[in-house]
């Protein structure tokens, strides 16, 4: 007897749009048109319950490091399910967690040397944004007037409270703005960076930036130098620096972390998405011995970090984890992955003759092709044309998997992709920019 696959598959949808509330996602349009339902995956294809493969254009929103469904993945995971799923990292240790943290710091600034998990990029930066802030308190001496935060407008950081607090972007953050603890602000200019970090130098704890590059911003990227710039003005006035390197680590910009592009030594890194190959919920943040030893002292002078998840270190996220980077090293993915760049950086070239495209932008692995009503003038489309919604739908019919953010269209898809699929993927989101293109004319 066959499998009746359409019927599963209109079963779960409907108990989908009954039961279920997705993130970043308008609901009313959710429920109102069809949606895809994905039921397994392999290489960097996602396959839907009735067998068809689209192409994972965004790393399956940016995580994907070496494909899905990898057999030496998969190996590492089951192979610690055998000896414990989880055990708490609250007052007791595991070899996962320990070995993680030594390759970690081995392969980090060489300035950082202590590994604090937890289980999402978000939680990553607000772990960072508590130390900052109680490092402060508890240096010697105290500086306890160093309480407030500086970050760049556009800044993305995550969802949490803290992290919008530090993050800049008004359409996702504009509701809960009465929730925020207040922080300084300003745009890319160099001058007013130094100007406002100087004037404000004994209330700041800590600088916080997207290395080389704003993510959830549409992929704004930096001048050469600017990164390391905004980190040596945070140096020269006694502010500590936090690299939010959740998006752009593990290879995403061409090298395993950002700062290794202008030799940046951060007193706080956070990371996530990457780190376990993409594959379990696992995050890390990441610190110097100073801001360490901080927190250093007899119980009853309350110096501990008193901060935690239940699933912080998870033993299987940490074996994923170290499954992943052994294959950064089998498989010599960043070196495989120069080419691949360049390739990217010439096919997109050919973006520049569509009549839509306004902007490109490119940091490695991490492009962004804004759509524009009018390119001359920089005029964008009304945001409820969703013209950025129509070329990923247009998209997704032709067999491949992109994500919009606004009318930015974002091109992320696992540093294992082949040249030939990241050919096709280039070739698939280029004649669906000029499909509706043709279509609103």
């Amino acid at each position: 007897m066959q499998t009746d696959h359409r019927g599963v598959a209109f079963e779960l949808e409907q108990a989908d749009k009954r039961r279920l509330w997705h993130p970043f996602t308008p609901q009313q349009d959710w429920e109102a048109e069809p949606q895809l339902i994905i039921d397994r995956a392999e290489g960097c294809y996602l396959i839907d319950i009735e067998g068809k493969r689209y192409l994972d254009g965004v790393a399956s929103l940016w995580v994907n490091v070496h494909g899905h469904c990898h057999p030496a993945l998969n190996q590492a995971i089951t192979a610690q399910l055998a000896k414990v799923a989880h055990s708490t990292f609250l007052g007791l240790t595991h070899p996962p967690g320990i070995q993680l943290a030594q390759r970690l710091i081995a392969i980090a600034p060489p300035n950082l040397s202590r590994v604090f998990y937890s289980d999402t990029g978000a939680a990553a930066v607000e772990i960072a944004i508590k130390m900052a802030y109680q490092y402060w308190q508890q240096s010697y001496p105290p500086r306890r007037s160093k309480t407030k935060f500086f970050s760049l407008q556009n800044d993305y950081h995550g969802d949490t409270v803290g992290a919008m607090s530090v993050g800049g972007i008004d359409r996702f953050f504009q509701t809960y703005r009465s929730l925020f603890f207040p922080t300084f602000k300003t745009d890319y200019d160099l001058a007013a960076i130094e100007q406002l970090i100087a004037s404000h130098a004994d209330e700041l704890a800590a600088v916080i930036m997207e290395p080389l590059v704003q993510g959830a911003a549409g992929m704004i990227v930096y001048p050469p130098g600017f990164t390391r710039a905004v980190r040596d003005i945070a140096k020269r006035h006694n502010v500590l620096f936090i690299v939010d390197e959740v998006a752009t680590g593990f290879g995403r910009t061409g090298k395993m972390f950002a700062c290794e592009h202008e030799g940046i030594e951060p007193d706080l890194m956070a990371l996530g998405k990457g780190l376990s190959g993409g594959y379990v919920p696992l995050a890390a943040t990441l610190a110097t011995e100073e801001i360490y030893r901080a927190f250093l002292g007899p119980v009853d002078q309350f110096r501990t970090f008193y901060h935690g998840h239940t699933y912080t270190g998870n033993p299987v996220g940490c074996a994923a984890a170290l499954g992943s980077l052994d294959l950064f090293e089998r498989d010599q993915t960043l070196e495989c992955l120069q080419p691949k760049i360049a390739l990217l950086r010439q096919k997109l070239e050919h973006f520049r003759q569509l009549p839509l495209v306004g902007d490109i932008r490119q940091c490695g692995f991490m492009v962004g092709i804004e759509l524009m009503q009018d390119r001359e003038t920089n005029t964008p489309f009304p945001v409820a044309d969703e013209i950025g919604v129509r070329v990923i739908k247009e998209a997704r019919r032709q067999g491949v998997i992109v994500r919009p953010l606004g009318d930015v269209i974002i091109v992320m898809p696992p540093l294992c992709i082949s040249e030939d699929e990241l050919t096709l993927l280039l070739d698939t989101v280029y004649t669906s920019i000029g499909a509706v293109g043709e279509a609103l004319l």
